[in-house]
């Protein structure tokens, strides 16, 4: 009886501990949701979401930041997508069982943890000034294509291993072919693992300021990109961080909290786009 006592107890203290937890992780959630509504709704407003920066950041607006944002997370999903659906499909079907697949997925967990400015540093190194581009958006493209590729890959192979066994034995009972599985059976149940790994990994790469600073863009002077080559774009990442250093002028600082303003709203939006399907997933496996 008293041992029972003694782990109702324990149990009950864990429980108070991890609600505590979480209340002071949402507690800062919150608190800083409010200090960027607080500091940067009053910079709000139309002209500031279509107008083009003036005097240095002071004045006038961060369309064209957006747009080279929005650039920079297209291309970089468009180049990883594809790219960790065939190395998680190489991990999970080719090599599934073996030890290069198990070495395969430790290195992605390895690559998972790795700082973001060591993929700027290699798309600066490579594409800046071996290829001789310069800055330009694809190169920062590709840097934040590396940049979420472990995520992406991590995500799609946690969802191909929770594929129900039953759906592969019926599909081996109908004498498919590898080939045939993975088209008629695994790509179909990977969906929700690719949507939701790609958002989670562009709402992580909108916010990345390392690995562009160093390969595509720049603080002002451009707008759409015309080219590969030399061919720059505006970004809120990076906009931020410079205004960031002059944040002792009100007129900046106003600017300052309303461009991280948007790209906060950007990247919850992303995150709010994925959580459909976590639910759908989590719905899945626990039918």
């Amino acid at each position: 009886m008293r041992r029972h006592r003694r782990r109702g107890l324990i149990d009950g203290g864990v429980v108070v501990l991890l609600s505590a937890c979480g209340l002071v992780v949402l507690g800062l959630l919150l608190g800083l949701v409010g200090v960027l509504v607080v500091k940067g709704w009053g910079a709000i407003s139309w002209e500031f979401l279509t107008g083009a920066m003036e005097q240095g950041g002071a004045e006038g607006g961060i369309f064209w930041h957006a747009v080279g944002t929005v650039i920079l997370m297209v291309s970089a999903w468009g180049l990883c997508a594809p790219s960790a659906l065939a190395l998680a499909l190489l991990q999970q079907v080719w090599w599934k069982g073996t030890r290069r697949g198990e070495c395969m997925r430790t290195l992605f967990y390895t690559l998972n943890g790795v700082p973001s400015i060591v993929f700027g540093l290699f798309g600066f190194m490579v594409f800046v000034q071996w290829f001789g581009w310069g800055k330009s958006w694809l190169a920062g493209g590709i840097a934040l294509a590396m940049s979420m590729l472990p995520t992406v890959t991590l995500a799609l192979m946690e969802r191909m291993q929770a594929i129900p066994a039953k759906y592969l034995e019926a599909a081996a009972g109908l004498g498919l072919n590898r080939a045939q599985v993975v088209w008629s059976v695994i790509l179909p149940q990977s969906v929700g693992g690719l949507v939701t790994g790609s958002l989670l990994g562009v709402a992580r790469a909108a916010g990345e300021t390392a690995p562009i600073m160093f390969t595509a863009t720049i603080f002002a002077g451009v707008t759409w990109p015309t080219a590969v080559k030399e061919s720059p774009v505006l970004s809120l990442p990076y906009h931020i961080f410079v205004l960031a250093q002059d944040s002792f002028d009100p007129a900046v600082g106003s600017n300052l909290w309303g461009a991280a303003l948007v790209l906060l709203g950007m990247v919850f939006a992303l995150s709010l786009l994925a959580l459909p399907w976590r639910l759908k997933m989590h719905e899945e496996f626990h039918d």
